[in-house]
């Protein structure tokens, strides 16, 4: 049962909620400032966990069972728990099911609104498979996927949508494409061969990693309006800073000639990001606006 159990926090790679459950957080915490000048409860901090860890574990079980095919022609992950036979479809869609049951139950819990959202949130997890099937663009179908975790975040507090929580999509989300082309560029001759859309495969690694890089410019200005539009002081900048600093690095080691250092640009510099904002944002709104 406990090897059973272990095999499917390897197929979701639940070590990658790293990157948008800090922006969850931040979402529901600034959003329940801005609009109430209090911090969310600890209940509502409960069922958005809940519906991250729903969301997250839907969405990557109905990638594995979409691209199981796939995963299994590509030698990168042919070893995947479907395709190596560790997990079945069937018992991948069961898990899917409970994970999706999981995130309704828990938007139930918070706004009307995140329940009004929900179907939109539902599409683009499912819809997000396909993508790269037929667009190269399917890194920033991405991106607006995850973006949705900082936006329910701040949905699921408040109970609306206002001009910040918007800023603050549009920045993870296009953080989000950033990092996935960076990430995508290991797979280039493997999707080209098996006529699959990435923006590596559309424009090469070359113009790939300076698409990446304006994108992380976006997230930059992203960051930098958010402070602007709300009450957050010196502490989140910094946090930023070292955002912006990490983002720097992370487009210093990968270049179209070295890509062994992708797996450290994608997840060592952005999970450290993540929770470098996360953790000055929080300090900041639990200590200079308590």
């Amino acid at each position: 049962m406990l090897k059973k159990m272990k095999i499917f926090l390897e197929m979701i790679k639940v070590e990658h909620t790293l990157f948008a459950l800090p922006f969850a957080f931040m979402g529901a915490l600034l959003g329940s400032m801005v609009i109430f000048h209090k911090l969310p409860s600890w209940g509502q901090i409960g069922w958005i966990i809940m519906a991250m860890v729903g969301a997250r574990s839907a969405a990557m079980g109905l990638n594995r069972v979409i691209d199981k095919v796939i995963d299994a022609k590509n030698p990168r992950t042919a070893m995947r728990a479907i395709p190596a036979g560790l997990i079945s479809s069937k018992e991948a869609i069961i898990f899917i099911v409970i994970s999706f049951t999981l995130l309704f139950w828990a938007a139930s819990n918070l706004s009307a609104l995140a329940v009004k959202l929900l179907p939109i949130a539902v599409f683009f997890l499912v819809f997000y498979s396909y993508t790269k099937r037929f667009t190269w663009a399917c890194h920033i179908i991405l991106g607006l996927t995850i973006g949705l975790a900082p936006l329910g975040g701040w949905v699921a507090v408040t109970n609306s949508i206002t001009l910040p929580a918007i800023v603050f999509y549009i920045a993870i989300a296009f953080w989000t494409a950033g990092f996935d082309i960076i990430y995508a560029t290991q797979d280039v001759d493997f999707d080209r061969k098996e006529g699959l859309h990435s923006i590596p495969s559309r424009f090469g690694v070359n113009g790939a990693l300076r698409l990446a890089r304006w994108f992380h410019t976006i997230t930059a200005i992203g960051f930098l309006t958010l402070f602007y539009l709300t009450d957050l002081s010196w502490l989140y900048l910094t946090g930023v800073i070292i955002a912006l600093g990490l983002l720097f690095y992370e487009h210093k080691i990968v270049n179209p000639k070295d890509l062994t250092r992708v797996n450290t640009a994608f997840f060592t510099l952005n999970s450290t990001l993540s929770i470098a904002v996360f953790v000055f944002t929080l300090i900041d709104l639990v200590v200079l606006h308590k």
